[in-house]
């Protein structure tokens, strides 16, 4: 009898699929124990997921000295771009808080992850949110989380604004003319020499524009960085801590979920406290240089913002800059500028002032008005880019655009008998002045 020989084939389980897991971890404070448990934090998951079998260590993503109300934690947003690109199927975080303390942009983020796959487990509170009540539970837990930290952003601003009404200084981290470091402030000689001269040549009758001009050409670096311009100027011209005084709370914050600043114009109660460190400018300088700036205010009639006064303010582009057109009077003619040019001057845009007259007579042959109509062009007309010398693209609300060329007026149809009269008592005042003198 011949031997049977019978091959047996043994079931060969294929590999598991190995789960990807990251972690994340945050700390709310750049202070050294802070980092210390940031560092702590990031060896613990390392070396959790990588004992794990069956778990492949994708990383440790770790923000630092970011508030989890805010979106901005760039190792966060990294977190979930790996997340959107198919690179991590679980996550790891010591709490809710951890994520955010925000309930809608929370569940958002939970839900997107959710929907991608993607688990994500809160070790404080043993919730994964790929279970069947893990939602639930999050949102209770997340909105208990909110409330904890609007009770501990009211505390803080109690306990700030009780500082301000002592009389301390609180929040001011840097100004140009002054060194500050830790609370204490000392003038800086380069800098408090620059000021000075500021509110002499502003007093002298300088403009602020012209100052700004003139700082940028020299090469003076502002405390932030950025460029010179006109608003920079009149703010240290307005700033009582050039006389070494100081107005606390000039601004609060009004949500302690976005950190906005805003303006404070009376919601809240401000301190004005005398003495606070050494002044650069004295009182009468500072005082003259106010009288100048209302004056300068009540000339121009600047009572509220311009964009809800006129009807082309907001509504032209410049086509060279991107910058919007501005409204500007020069001895009663009104005529509309590009504010690259009003503050930087022609080197930085060449853009040419349109005539307010002229402006109006083109938006009538555009909209076939016999007359400009202010709320006829509100709703008819979207935007107007100048996209070269004398021409005009209007943006139709209907999606239409339409092209005018504007000429220049001459000299002498651009001047009424009003505005002649005006020019013939201004050289018989400066003929008198002459005369005085």
């Amino acid at each position: 009898m011949e031997r049977a020989i019978e091959q047996v084939r043994f079931y060969k389980r294929p590999p598991a699929k190995m789960k990807r897991v990251a972690a994340y971890a945050r700390v709310s404070s750049g202070k050294d124990a802070m980092l210390h448990s940031l560092s702590a934090q990031v060896s613990y998951y390392s070396d959790l997921i990588q004992k794990r079998r069956g778990w492949l260590y994708c990383g440790v993503y770790a923000d630092e000295a970011i508030t989890g109300t805010k979106d901005e934690r760039a190792n966060f947003q990294r977190l979930l771009d790996d997340c959107r690109a198919g690179q991590i199927d679980l996550i790891i975080t010591k709490s809710i808080s951890r994520f955010a303390r925000n309930t809608v942009s929370f569940l958002q983020i939970v839900r997107e992850l959710k929907d991608m796959g993607v688990d994500v487990f809160f070790e404080e509170q043993n919730i994964h949110t790929m279970s069947a009540d893990g939602e639930l539970m999050l949102t209770i837990l997340v909105s208990y989380a909110q409330e904890e930290s609007l009770s501990v952003s009211e505390n803080c601003k109690w306990y700030w604004r009780q500082r301000m009404k002592e009389g301390h200084m609180v929040g001011l981290r840097r100004m140009f003319g002054y060194n500050i470091e830790r609370g204490v402030i000392t003038v800086n000689p380069t800098e408090a020499a620059i000021v000075k001269s500021i509110f002499e040549q502003y007093i002298s009758g300088g403009s602020t524009v012209g100052i700004a001009r003139a700082l940028e050409a020299s090469g003076v670096p502002t405390v932030s960085g950025g460029k010179w311009n006109d608003s920079r100027v009149r703010d240290i011209l307005k700033n009582e801590k050039y006389i070494g005084n100081a107005l606390l709370q000039k601004k609060y914050v009004a949500d302690h979920l976005t950190k906005r600043l805003v303006r404070n114009h009376g919601e809240l109660a401000q301190y004005y406290v005398e003495g606070t460190h050494d002044a650069i400018v004295d009182t009468d300088t500072f005082e003259r240089a106010q009288r100048r700036i209302a004056q300068n205010t009540e000339k121009c009639n600047v009572q509220k913002p311009t964009t809800t006064r006129y009807p082309f303010s907001g509504k032209i582009v410049c086509g060279n800059c991107g910058k919007r057109f501005g409204r500007k009077t020069t001895h009663g003619r009104i005529s509309w500028q590009c504010t690259t040019f009003q503050f930087e001057g022609k080197s930085a845009c060449p853009a040419k002032q349109i005539p307010e007259p002229t402006l109006m007579a083109v938006c009538c042959e555009v909209l076939d008005l016999a007359e400009f109509d202010e709320r006829v062009f509100a709703e008819r007309v979207s935007g107007i880019r100048v996209t070269a010398p004398n021409e005009l693209l209007f943006t139709l609300a209907d999606g239409r655009t339409e092209t005018k060329v504007w000429k220049d007026r001459s000299r002498r149809e651009s001047w009424t008998d009003d505005m002649k009269e005006a020019a013939r008592l201004r050289s018989i005042e400066k003929w008198r002045d002459l005369k005085n003198e």
